[in-house]
């Protein structure tokens, strides 16, 4: 008879570590909205969890480890938000998939300002999403749900790119054109992507972080034109 007394440990190991994990992710979240991203440390999450310091070293080497992973959590959680909004639309309407994950980045944005702020705004230095940092692939995740319905609009020849661009955006340009999976996009029309990008986080982010709040009691109207401009700028003003 085979001894399964190892692997039975084995997974409860495994669970005991996943549900450790789990716990402390939603601790770090409710420290972050409760009181802001300082308060986001391990001293406070093992403490909130019954655990010394050290005993949530287990899990994370230290601070910058801990906000990564809630960084990287936050991106997962929005790209699947994104995505669910994309899958409501016709598969064959790019246009309308992008205007719904749109006004689903913004609804996600009022609905959770201290997590957009953390991702966007990066309050704290280890909250980079900067090339080997833990948090850098979640957060293409989330940015291919945008960028992959950008794509699909440019093979439809309908962009009107710029055709005298600065050779100065070309090496910064090249690093978009690297998570394109070999889509051989033109960088003038990446210039057209990043621009439309700007646009949208700009509408979103000035909403989010109150600063419409002088002129505007309901900003959605200057949203939604917004985006019918960007859907403007890459070739799909009535899809």
């Amino acid at each position: 008879m085979t001894d399964t007394r190892g692997t039975a440990a084995g997974r409860r190991r495994h669970r005991v570590r996943e549900e450790a994990l789990a716990d402390s992710m939603r601790i770090a979240r409710r420290l972050l909205v409760e009181k802001g991203p300082g308060a986001v440390t391990v001293r406070a999450v093992a403490r909130e969890m019954g655990l010394t310091a050290p005993g949530l070293y287990r899990y994370y080497a230290g601070h910058r480890e801990l906000v990564q992973a809630l960084v990287s959590h936050l991106y997962d959680e929005l790209a699947a938000a994104l995505a669910a909004a994309r899958e409501e639309q016709p598969a064959g309407r790019p246009g309308r998939r992008l205007r719904e994950v749109c006004r689903e980045l913004r609804r996600w944005a009022l609905a959770h300002p201290r997590e957009f702020a953390l991702l966007f705004a990066k309050p704290v230095a280890d909250a980079d999403t900067a090339p080997g940092a833990p948090a850098h692939d979640p957060s293409w995740r989330f940015g291919a749900v945008i960028l992959d319905l950008m794509v699909q609009l440019w093979r439809r020849g309908t962009i009107e790119a710029p055709t005298d661009l600065d050779p100065a955006w070309t090496a910064q340009l090249e690093e978009v054109r690297e998570h394109l999976a070999g889509e051989p996009v033109p960088l003038e029309v990446i210039y057209v992507f990043v621009s439309c990008w700007a646009r949208l986080y700009g509408a979103v982010a000035v909403e989010a972080f109150g600063h419409l709040d002088f002129a505007l009691s309901d900003p959605e109207p200057l949203f939604e034109h917004t985006i019918g401009e960007v859907l403007t700028s890459l070739g799909a003003p009535a899809d």
